[in-house]
């Protein structure tokens, strides 16, 4: 069975057809769903989605980076109140974005920080966003305290070093997503410098869909494409590949089989 550790499942492109969706990730052996928030809009979502189907669908609780404004404390204090409602399976998603905007890193970043203090706090790993800003967070991570944190780096697509980087923040896994079966992404060259006990499968749905289904919206039935690829870059079968990363989903977020 395979664990999708990160997929928006309450957001609009699934309205119409949701169940049908979780029944397609099912039959292709996902039974698990790790649903982060985005923003305090979203957290009504996010918890109809998850009362609606307890068994496969867990929540996370965060403010996503490019949601960050000026008033971003005033929304954190929403988070904090959500945090202590009722049980979540991480803090995320969380982080720092500068691809979209630059001009409120201080606010991202003190956002960030005070999210990870909370994950120390309540006991909880972290999903963590990191676009085009991973140095920041690698940064913000020591400062807060990298050996009492653990979590994912959501989506990775850093460099080599930065790849190295990661591997040295012992708790912290990599986020695999369909943009490791695209043609162009170079990570597949130094990935293998990662053991498959560092990693775990995401969709990030219903963005970057795998290689044969690009351009259409992702669900996570489509994860089975991601774990094919990973099962050719490190020469092992499929099913080592998806016994390993749940494995590694399972010890990480606290969900027995």
């Amino acid at each position: 069975m395979l664990i999708d550790t990160h997929c928006h499942l309450f957001e609009a492109p699934y309205d119409d057809d949701i169940a049908a969706v979780i029944a397609r990730a099912v039959e292709a052996g996902v039974s698990k769903l790790l649903i982060p928030n985005l923003e305090i809009a979203s957290i009504p979502r996010l918890k109809a989605l998850c009362d609606r189907f307890p068994d496969i669908c867990f929540p996370m609780m965060g403010i996503h980076p490019t949601n960050i404004t000026p008033n971003f404390k005033q929304d954190l204090e929403h988070i904090r109140v959500a945090l202590q409602q009722r049980k979540y399976i991480a803090i995320g998603e969380i982080g720092i974005d500068l691809y979209w905007d630059k001009s409120l890193l201080k606010e991202q970043t003190e956002a960030f920080e005070t999210q990870l203090r909370w994950s120390i706090d309540f006991d909880l790993p972290v999903s963590i966003h990191a676009r085009e800003a991973l140095p920041q967070v690698f940064e913000s991570l020591h400062k807060v305290g990298i050996d009492k944190l653990r979590g994912v780096f959501h989506c990775f697509a850093g460099t080599c070093d930065e790849l190295a980087e990661a591997l040295r923040c012992r708790n912290f896994l990599l986020g695999i997503d369909g943009p490791i079966t695209y043609k162009k992404n170079t990570l597949p060259e130094y990935l293998t410098l990662a053991p498959l006990n560092r990693l775990v499968l995401e969709t990030d749905a219903p963005y970057l869909s795998p290689a044969p289904m690009r351009g259409k919206r992702n669900e996570p039935a489509y994860m089975v494409y991601t774990a094919q690829k990973l099962a050719e870059i490190y020469g092992c079968s499929l099913e080592k590949v998806m016994q390993i990363t749940t494995e590694n989903a399972e010890r990480l977020f606290g969900i027995g089989k």
